[in-house]
């Protein structure tokens, strides 16, 4: 089968940073899909994994955590799908990825894709919505009746989340399962006008600029101390402003890998911090693994009812080492609007 992938980890410039090759079709085990790639997205992770992890020797190491395809062979202790369905899913980082032609992954995490989109479509969402609504419904908590005030006869005391880096996959996301599943007040960050535009279009209530000082901005707005910050990047550099601005017991949730991250300046409020992986699951076969394919299901019925959208913002073209290099680079440079696909081999 063809695929895309490499041996030694370094920079994109490197002439064998991505190749195509020709590899062996994956052994199928037990609980087993085996998928036809049909489109994929890529994401931070697999430029961050190409720079820092090489292949073991003598092998090829194959990145790409967000899939969408058909299942062409089931291992014999599968349940949930069969030969012909339609896949979206986001992997196991501990496996080969999904820039292949076929993909071998477990079927607890993966989810019929949703109807009313095609493959390329689909193809964007899964890594970033399962990292959004992790974090969001389950490290956060943010629909627990706890953490809401109980005050919100008027508009500005209603509780409200700060999304840093909000135009990116995964804020991107958040934003809509927000708007779909909770009443707070959303503050989003941007620092360009197209960036801006695209928060406000997804549903969030209020655009401040990660660039100029946060706290100030948010006191401007006239609403209460957020009680949630997620933070999607650049935490380390946020972490003082963060402390200033967020209400007192108030969660912070981070999901980039900050060099050092001292949250001694949170203690005084009483904050609590939340990492979230969305690989978790799959890399320790936890108990709950199936959870990552419930909720892929839930996401595919929001879709499919109107509530979410996709957050492609460009379709770049076929799968393969060139296309793969150059959108590693556009990511690398931090400033991608949503997610880029690429479909077909």
């Amino acid at each position: 089968m063809k695929a895309v992938a490499y041996q030694q980890n370094g920079s994109i410039d490197r002439d064998d940073a991505l190749v195509d090759i020709e590899i062996a079709e994956p052994v199928v085990q037990p609980r087993d899909l085996l998928v036809e790639v049909k489109a994929i997205s890529v994401n931070p992770v697999d430029y961050k994994i190409r720079q820092n992890v090489a292949a073991d020797a003598g092998q090829w190491k194959i990145l790409g955590w967000d899939a969408a395809g058909i299942v062409r062979a089931v291992g014999d202790q599968v349940q949930n799908f069969k030969v012909g369905d339609e896949v979206w899913y986001a992997g196991a980082i501990n496996r080969q990825g999904s820039n292949a032609q076929l993909q071998a992954v477990d079927e607890r995490i993966v989810a019929h894709k949703p109807k009313s989109l095609n493959f390329a479509h689909s193809a964007a969402l899964p890594l970033t919505a399962i990292t959004a609504w992790e974090m969001l419904f389950e490290r956060l908590q943010v629909q627990s009746p706890i953490y809401q005030n109980n005050d919100s006869s008027h508009d500005q005391n209603k509780p409200s989340i700060l999304i840093i880096g909000a135009a990116g996959g995964v804020g991107s996301i958040a934003i809509q399962l927000l708007k779909a599943r909770t009443d707070l007040k959303i503050i989003a960050t941007a620092s360009r006008l197209e960036t801006e535009a695209w928060v406000k279009q997804l549903g969030a209530d209020f655009v401040i600029n990660h660039q100029q000082a946060m706290p100030a901005q948010i006191k401007q707005l006239g609403i209460d101390a957020p009680q949630f910050v997620f933070s999607t990047s650049h935490s380390q550099q946020y972490l003082s402003q963060i402390a200033e601005l967020i209400a007192p017991q108030g969660r912070l949730g981070l999901i980039d890998d900050p060099d050092s991250f001292d949250i001694n300046v949170l203690k005084r409020k009483s904050v609590s911090v939340h990492w979230e992986f969305m690989f978790t699951r799959s890399l320790f076969t936890t108990p709950d693994i199936q959870k990552q394919g419930d909720l892929l299901q839930s996401l595919a019925e929001l879709v499919d009812q109107g509530v979410i959208q996709t957050t492609v913002t460009e379709i770049y073209g076929a799968i393969n080492a060139a296309n793969l290099k150059a959108v590693h680079a556009l990511l690398e440079q931090g400033r991608v609007k949503g997610k880029i696909v690429l479909e077909a081999f």
